[in-house]
């Protein structure tokens, strides 16, 4: 061999020699000698690096056993790294490595309560100078790293900064890329798959690029634990996570060329389950499951497209608080109740969320009012609800369908569709059974009144076509059933219905509304009377107490166009009452049962009245109607309502007769007709009220009852068939604030009665066509004589024809006698009936014949001298004077005669006798005469007085009852 080329063979051998000894033996341990140096230098923890090994052939390093940290709680560390130099690097211009392999990594990821990183500490390396010079920007260094690969990573994460801890861990992390450059136009393939202990999987691929930063692929994110970075959450908000398990995948494009430009496409997650409740274990929401797909984001747009969202089994709660707060605001608001300030910025396009097909079901939502006294608990379940095409920017209509239980038994549903900006809606809404007991809580602080049933139902239409002004109508029928209403203070009924039917319904806002129809069946109204005469609805109402400092007021904003209301009809099906009157004694109370009837069209906008025909019945027997027309909007400008009550017990009104007639009511029947006309303003009323078979019982204290002879007036009132017919018209003007119906109608029944007791004779004067002059009150008779003349018997016949009219009169007779009058002429017929008796009785002593009668005798001239002067002893028990011895025949005759008259004119025997004998010739007249039964005339004991009238004495009479 060559000289030359031995020499040149041999330094080439010692060369590659010297350069092996130098790449595998020489440098790696230098390398490793001065890692570790620098390590200890520079670490703020222990660090070691075990092995260190070049293989300068093939260009290939790998260390070993790279520890940061203390033993056994290394805060960074790895197994092997591997690298591979390619020799193209010499002319490629750039870094060319075949393989970067790193073998079960370990980083522990620390932020301690201050939140300072741990990685940010393990080096303490040297600060720059303050004078050096900032390195100016080049170029980065070309690099193409053909595989990138991580096996059996591990990374620890520990957030302190919450008080709570957050800590997760992956024990098997695998990265690998193909391909990796920093030269432009240069994508990487790339694979990422990680797991822990506690699941949350993630598995990513894709392509990235350097040079611009871009990439592109899938990330799956597979049964992720929220509890793990709940305490994040829990920080801001005071929410306590009892489950929560997330899973999520996506296909991505992300470039950071020109700003963040970041599109997902066909993401999806699912939440599964996830339940939150209060830090005092109160539960807040429970969710089965919750799934998003064909969703996709475009940051640039500021758009989130969400194709579907199914959604199982929410259960929440939700509560207003007793100071008026919803539960969830007060938990999601600050602790002091202020929200931080919003940093003033521009204006920013509000971000697009589409939502194309949502479905939930079976959601159940538990509602809870605790501001009233008693809490209000309502149940919304199970819900569903559909929404298709919903813009969270409100410029297009959205589709929804809302499905719910209310509370046990009702159901509502609402369909249609829905814009948010502006703010319109058509909805089809329905409902059914709806508890109306759940206004109980807000009924209860106003009046005492207990709702023990009660249901809603309806089928409407409501369109929304704006909010600002309200533009809002709606269409349909509606039903209120068994609705029930108990005074909760007499413990008793006060209004209720089996079923009301509101058909034909068309509201608009602050224009109209119409019904086409009101039917309203078995309704039920209880009305009291309290001693006080104050009513039940009274003692209901619950006084409210003033503001503590109420508002200034505000001047009324001026009235626009009344609400125009059209009502079709209304009707009535066997409707019922009660009333009651505890102002009086003994306690009142009636009943109206079966009302039945109709009142036609109601319109506040046309001046026709509308019809009204109703009946029913007093109880249960005495039947009530109402008839007529009547505009309810303005009453006095046309009313035309007549009322009938037929055969009303009038024993059920005796507690009204004991307490303002003083008298129970043992028997009667009442009818009452009632016609009130009102046209303009001007009433014009007739009363007509028919009382049958009348019977007053016993009499009754009150201070309230009339001082009139009340058996009297009813007597009087009372014709020969035992009816009491009585008319009160009214007239009056209604525009006249003083004008009042009732005081006039009392009014005037109290003046016919008074009229009646106080002149009764006039009264049934009336009865056979008597005028004004006509007195029946009195029989005139002639001075001294007991028989009745033509215009007595006159008077009489016309009496007894009244009385026949009023068989439940009696008539009192009052003999009466007038010494002015009657005494002379009784004196005169009493002398010659003692002359003739006197004589008599010498005719008799004599033996001489007399006739059968002292009254048939002539008496003598020559006796009567004799005859006068026993008759003055006899009469006067006395002699004559003395001094009359004197006078002649003729003189002491006249002075016997006159002493004689003058003692029986003042005889009251004799006109007692004469007052007898005229009332009984007045009661023989009548009850022979005039047929009155004997019974009915009484005679009462006879007056003797100076009463008398021109040349006639009349004796007087008097109307009792029987």
């Amino acid at each position: 061999m060559h000289k030359g080329l031995k020499r040149a063979l041999s330094a080439l051998l010692i060369a590659l020699a010297l350069y092996s000894l130098l790449g595998f033996l020489i440098l790696p341990g230098i390398a490793l000698r001065i890692a570790n140096q620098q390590l200890a230098q520079y670490a703020t923890l222990p660090a070691t690096l075990a092995r260190l090994q070049l293989n300068p052939f093939s260009l290939e390093l790998s260390l070993w056993g790279l520890r940061i940290g203390e033993p056994g709680q290394e805060q960074l560390a790895f197994e092997q790294l591997h690298g591979n130099l390619q020799l193209d690097s010499l002319w490629s211009g750039a870094l060319h490595l075949a393989e970067v392999e790193l073998d079960r990594p370990r980083v522990e990821v620390l932020f301690d309560q201050q939140g300072t990183l741990n990685l940010s500490q393990l080096l303490a390396l040297p600060k720059a100078p303050a004078d050096a010079v900032e390195p100016a920007r080049s170029e980065p260094l070309a690099v193409r790293i053909d595989r990138i690969a991580l096996n059996g990573g591990q990374l620890e994460f520990r957030d302190l900064r919450p008080s709570e801890p957050v800590e997760f861990r992956y024990e098997a992390l695998d990265l690998e890329l193909h391909h990796l450059s920093t030269l432009p136009g240069v994508s990487a393939e790339m694979s990422l798959v990680a797991s822990g202990p506690q699941g949350g999987r993630i598995d990513w691929q894709g392509q990235l690029s350097l040079a611009p930063i871009s990439s592109s692929g899938s990330l799956k994110i597979s049964d992720a634990r929220l509890q793990s970075f709940w305490p994040y959450v829990r920080d801001a908000l005071p929410l306590v996570l009892d489950q929560g398990l997330l899973s999520l995948s996506t296909d991505y494009q992300l470039d950071l060329a020109d700003g963040t430009q970041l599109q997902l496409h066909n993401a999806q997650a699912t939440l599964a389950p996830f339940a939150i409740e209060t830090p005092e274990g109160r539960p807040l929401a429970r969710l089965a499951s919750l799934e998003i797909a064909e969703t996709s984001l475009n940051l640039a747009k500021q758009q989130v497209l969400i194709g579907k969202v199914r959604s199982q089994q929410l259960e929440a709660w939700a509560a207003r608080e007793a100071d008026g707060q919803l539960d969830w605001l007060k938990l999601l608001s600050k602790p002091d109740g202020e929200q931080a300030p919003a940093p003033a910025t521009a204006p920013r396009q509000p971000w697009q969320v589409i939502l194309s097909d949502v479905q939930l079901r079976d959601y159940q939502v538990h509602l809870a009012d605790r501001m009233p006294r008693q809490e209000v608990a309502l149940d919304l379940g199970p819900l569903n609800l559909d929404l298709q095409q919903f813009d969270s920017l409100g410029t297009s209509p959205f589709t929804l369908r809302l499905d719910t239980g209310l509370g046990k038994q009702g159901q509502f549903k609402a369909v249609g569709q829905v814009q948010l900006n502006p703010t319109t809606a058509s909805l089809q809404v329905t409902s059914r059974d709806i508890d109306l007991r759940l206004a109980q809580a807000y009924l209860s602080p106003f009046m005492h009144i207990e709702l023990r049933s009660g249901r809603l139902a309806s089928d409407l239409a409501v369109e929304l076509a704006g909010t600002a002004p309200l533009r809002l109508g709606v269409s349909g029928n509606a039903q209120l059933n068994q609705v029930h209403s108990l005074d909760t203070i007499k413990e008793r009924d006060f209004v209720r219905w089996q079923q009301l039917n509101l058909d034909g319904i068309d509201y608009q806002h602050g224009e109209r509304l119409s019904i086409d129809r009101v039917r309203l069946d078995k309704p039920y109204a209880r009305l009291i009377v309290n001693e006080d005469l104050s009513t039940n609805i009274n003692d209901l109402l619950i006084p409210q107490s003033p503001p503590e400092s109420p508002e200034p007021a505000t001047p009324p904003t001026p009235a626009g166009q009344p609400l125009a209301i059209h009502i079709g009809e209304v009707t009535l099906n066997d409707g019922s009452a009660n009333f009651a009157d505890f102002s009086l004694t003994p306690n009142f109370a009636t009943a109206i049962q079966q009302l039945n009837g109709r009142i036609g069209t109601l319109d506040n906008r046309s001046a026709t009245p509308a019809s009204v025909a109703i009946a029913g019945k007093v109880d249960r027997y005495a039947p009530v109607s109402i008839k007529g027309s009547l505009n309810p909007f303005d009453p006095l400008a046309s009313l035309d309502i007549a009322t009938q009550f037929r055969q009303v017990e009038l024993t059920t009104l005796t507690p009204y007769s004991g307490k303002f007639a003083g008298y129970r009511i043992r028997k009667g029947r009442l009818n009452l007709d009632l016609h009130y006309r009102i046209s303009n303003g001007q009433l014009n009323a007739d009363n007509k009220v028919v009382v049958e078979q009348l019977q007053l019982g016993e009499k009754v204290d009150s201070p309230s009852a009339v001082d009139l002879p009340i058996r009297l007036a009813v007597a009087l009132l009372k014709d020969s068939e035992g009816k009491i017919s009585i008319e009160l018209p009214v007239k009056g003007d209604l525009n006249n604030p003083e004008f009042s119906v009732m005081p006039i109608v009392w009014k005037s029944l109290r003046n016919l009665v008074l009229r009646a007791v106080q002149a009764p004779f006039k009264f049934i004067a009336g009865l056979v066509g008597g005028g004004a002059d006509m007195d029946l009150s009195q029989v005139p008779f002639a001075a001294g004589s007991a028989e009745l003349d033509a215009s007595a018997q006159s008077t009489l016949d016309a009496l007894a024809k009244a009385l026949q009219a009023r068989p439940a009169l009696r008539l009192e007779v009052e003999g009466t006698s007038a010494q002015p009058l009657d005494g002379p002429p009784l004196a005169e017929r009493r002398l010659q009936r003692e002359l003739q008796n006197t004589y008599y009785k010498i005719l008799q002593r004599r033996g001489e014949p007399v006739p059968s009668e002292a009254s048939e005798l002539q008496v003598p001239e020559d006796e009567v001298a004799a005859l006068f002067e026993g008759i003055y002893r006899a009469r006067l028990k006395q002699q004559p004077p003395a001094e009359w011895a004197e006078l002649e025949g003729e003189q002491r005759l006249a002075q016997l005669r006159e002493a004689v008259l003058r003692s029986w004119q003042q005889s009251k025997m004799l006109q007692r006798q004469l007052a007898q004998a005229r009332a009984a010739a007045i009661k023989d007249y009548l009850v022979d005469r005039g047929g009155l039964a004997g019974e009915r005339v009484y005679l009462l004991d006879v007056s003797l007085g100076q009463r008398a009238e021109g040349d006639r004495v009349a004796s007087p009479l008097h109307l009792d009852s029987q």
